[in-house]
């Protein structure tokens, strides 16, 4: 049997004003990712082809985010913003192709699965015209109201316009709506604007459709899945949910996280099997850990791909573009920023580490730093393999220290160091005996004077 076509309709013309922000709406971020992000990763995990974002004017960072997320993805304008059915409308030309199914979403609403999505569609394939994801709130206040008869959905009435009978209803229209294409033009274009705010409201489909004789049906889910952002506070609790699932499913996978409650994920952090994740750990974008390895307390990372076995923290922060080998080390208050790190080697203590290569096996002294930036430009410093730098050290890039190589303690290395060599930079110890006991000699007899003039 052929797959059935489907086209997906994301509605992104939303501004931030409840926000209290000058970003669009859907740019704002859970779980690391823009609202918009989770809604088009939603619709191609559910395995929809083709996509359709609508956006409002001078919202070209929408449509750089859209191309990011999902390139293939064709972006219609709504110059004026006049209801939900005025903004599907604006992608005409993707609906005129008819494919078989057309999902309509809203870029808000990040915590839809994919697997809801599906559910959704499934209706369209027995037939039905249109079908619509409703909930069941504790308060359905404020929301349209499913009017049902039996299994068929007979109409949405939003509350303004609603009877006090229909008020009465708890089962409560979740906005996210699927429509065979072989009727949804038709029914689109005869939504007019009658409504009380004299716009083209979506949820007017379903009288339409019905006027035409065809089936609308309704969906339960949870309310998560269709919640709406409109707030800095709703965007919280669409974390704390987000957060909530995430940590589920790395425990269902087999990641051990000591405290879930104190570890925030990413949406698209990738765990091995049998890692530890110890309390209040952060990772931000593109992290990946693999088997065996162990994050400690209060680590931060973000960009980083940590092998298998490795031990990170605590009170380790990983940057973008760090490269961790299988078996390394990097211990409390150490930054690894845009390095390789190769398998066993160890920087264990107090050390700033950037641009640079660590071969396997080299120990990292604490208080050690590669000095990469010199006002204007970024160097890289090569650590051999097996290579001991030791305590307080300042490897001034570019530079390069050899297989084996040994830093002294306290050395500033500005220049290449040969495999196996022994490096020292710095001044000469130089002892003055009794100097300390003059020195607070003259002070105290300083202060007497200052005394005796008071």
């Amino acid at each position: 049997m052929t797959p059935r076509s489907c086209l997906a309709i994301v509605l992104a013309a939303g501004e931030g004003t409840r926000m209290r922000s000058a970003r669009p709406k859907v740019l704002h971020a859970i779980a690391g990712q823009s609202l918009l992000a989770h809604v088009l990763a939603a619709v191609a995990k559910a395995g929809v082809r083709t996509t359709a974002a609508v956006i409002g004017p001078g919202q070209d960072a929408v449509a750089a985010e859209v191309a990011r997320v999902c390139p293939g993805a064709a972006v219609f304008l709504q110059q004026e913003r006049r209801g939900t059915a005025h903004a599907v409308l604006a992608a005409k030309a993707a609906i005129a192709q008819q494919p078989d199914d057309i999902l309509v979403v809203y870029g808000d609403t990040p915590l839809i699965r994919p697997a809801t999505l599906q559910r959704l569609r499934a209706p369209l394939a027995d037939g039905a015209a249109i079908a619509v994801l409703g909930f069941r709130p504790a308060d359905p206040a404020g929301y349209g109201r499913l009017i049902m008869s039996g299994d068929d959905l007979v109409a949405i009435r939003e509350e303004a316009d609603a009877s006090a009978s229909e008020r009465k209803i708890d089962f409560c229209n979740g906005g996210i709506m699927a429509l065979s294409g072989a009727s949804a033009l038709a029914i689109l274009e005869r939504i007019a604007n009658h409504n009380r705010k004299g716009e083209f409201y979506l949820t007017d489909a379903v009288e339409i459709a019905r006027s035409m004789a065809l089936r609308c049906v309704a969906i339960e889910v949870e309310e998560d899945d269709v919640r709406g952002i409109n707030t800095k506070s709703q965007l919280a609790e669409a974390e704390a949910v987000a957060q909530q699932r995430l940590r589920e499913a790395a425990l269902e996978a087999g990641v051990t996280l000591i405290a879930p409650e104190t570890v925030h994920l990413c949406a698209d952090t990738k765990f091995g099997r049998d890692v530890v994740v110890e309390p209040y750990v952060v990772f931000g974008e593109k992290v990946t850990v693999e088997d065996g390895a162990v994050i400690h307390s209060f680590s931060h990372l973000v960009g980083a791909h940590v092998g298998k076995g490795a031990s990170v923290g605590p009170f380790a922060r990983l940057r973008p573009g760090t490269q961790l080998g299988d078996s390394s080390h990097i211990g409390n208050f150490v930054e690894v920023k845009a390095a390789l790190i190769e398998a066993g080697a160890k920087a264990n203590h107090l050390s700033y580490i950037g641009d640079a290569t660590v071969g396997a096996n080299a120990n990292i002294g604490a208080g050690t730093i590669t000095c990469n930036y010199d006002g204007t430009d970024k160097h890289r410093t090569a650590i051999g393999k097996d290579a001991f730098i030791g305590s307080n050290s300042a490897l001034v890039a570019p530079v390069e220290i050899g297989d084996g190589a040994y830093i002294a303690s306290g050395s500033v290395i500005t220049a290449n160091v040969p495999a196996n060599a022994l490096a020292l930079a710095r001044a000469r110890q130089v002892v003055k005996e009794g100097w300390a006991t003059r020195l607070r000699s003259l002070k105290s007899l300083g202060k007497k004077k200052a005394h005796s003039r008071d």
